[in-house]
Formats: C-alpha cells, structure tokens, sequence
C-alpha cells in the first residue's frame, strides 16, 4: 500500500466513527428531548435511555476521535426544566 492509500484510508476510517458518532449524538439528544417534555408537562420520566446511548458514545470514543458525553441524571432535566 502506498502512502496516498494509507493516508485515504485513515481519513475514511475517521471520517465513518465521525459520522457513527453524530448518528449516536442525534440519538441521544432525542432521548433528551423526551425526557424534558415529559418533564415540563409534570409526568415520570426516566433518563435510562440517555444514559444508555451515552454509554455507546463512549465506548465509541475509545476507537477513534470523537468526543465524550457526560452521563445525565434526574436532576439535571430538571434543572434545565426550572431555567427555561
């Protein structure tokens, strides 16, 4: 292989974790999305399905370079229920 192959080769393996991760970040934010709805309207909710797409983007991370997430607890939605 010469170096122009490898050099396209990198930058396509990078470019497809790049391109995972948005896919799991879109995902999580819906989960966000969800989760302040109900919420703001006074009903249960949970932030296990975040969590759990939180926990993907992570061990995503640890294969290439994109970014971490931080875990979301009760509270938080809450919280940013009370802000906005």
């Amino acid at each position: 292989m010469n170096v122009h192959e490898a050099i396209s080769q990198h930058s396509k393996k990078q470019h497809q974790h790049l391109v995972r991760f948005a896919e799991l970040d879109a995902k999580r934010e819906q989960a966000i999305e969800a989760a302040v709805d109900l919420c703001r309207r006074g009903l249960p909710f949970s932030v296990d399905a975040i969590n759990q797409v939180t926990a993907q983007i992570i061990a995503h991370a640890k294969e290439g370079i994109s970014p971490l997430r931080s875990y979301v607890t009760e509270d938080m939605v809450r919280d940013f229920v009370k802000k906005g």
